[in-house]
């Protein structure tokens, strides 16, 4: 049975949870899901999600707690990730703000991608918009920017599968799968059903 992890310390937690039951159910697969807060969690999941929310907040504490360490040393083993907006920018090696320019913030920094943060304006200037995701089908994604980021290079490993206005929206490098948007407050599985196809891809 497949064990996959929310890393469960700030954010849409509990909307990356109730999708990834959904597309475990709609992939016809058994799983659980569990909620990840302390390093021995990650001992227990083939698979992780980390969140939207606050990047500096999630960062901070998962450091503190000794979380971080052991999620980039899983992940640069080959633990299977999924990041969305904050967590987008917790696995991104090289993060600027869109007003201070780089940041130092504590990050898990194992994908080979540039991102700013706040790119798009604070909440107010959040929007949605249908994206084109050819390796989830042909029929177009809600994508739901609030306060999002945005991926401006990608290194040579990492391949874009969308892109909105020129920009990469969702990329992949290896077992890492990184989107600006959020795809858990939509009733579309898709990207978490790739996301689960990757643990799956031994």
């Amino acid at each position: 049975m497949l064990k996959l992890g929310v890393l469960a310390i700030q954010g849409a937690v509990s909307e990356h949870v109730e999708t990834l039951k959904l597309a475990l159910s709609r992939l016809s697969l058994s799983g659980s899901i569990e909620l990840v807060k302390r390093p021995s969690d990650v001992e227990k999941i083939q698979g992780i999600v980390v969140p939207g929310g606050e990047s500096t907040v999630i960062g901070r504490i998962a450091e503190r707690m000794g979380l971080l360490k052991v999620l980039r040393d899983k992940i640069e083993n080959g633990l299977t990730v999924f990041g969305t907006c904050a967590g987008a920018i917790l696995l991104a090696k090289e993060v600027y703000d869109a007003k201070i320019g780089k940041v130092d913030q504590p990050l898990i920094g194992t994908m080979d991608i540039k991102i700013v943060r706040n790119y798009y304006g604070r909440q107010k200037e959040s929007f949605e918009v249908d994206i084109l995701i050819p390796v989830v089908g042909s029929k177009p994604f809600r994508g739901v920017f609030i306060r999002a980021p945005a991926i401006e290079s990608v290194g040579s490993k990492v391949k874009v599968l969308a892109t909105y206005e020129g920009l990469p929206v969702l990329v992949q490098q290896d077992k890492m799968l990184a989107a600006t948007f959020h795809p858990e407050l939509t009733n579309d599985t898709r990207i978490h059903e790739l996301f689960i196809k990757n643990v799956l891809d031994r």
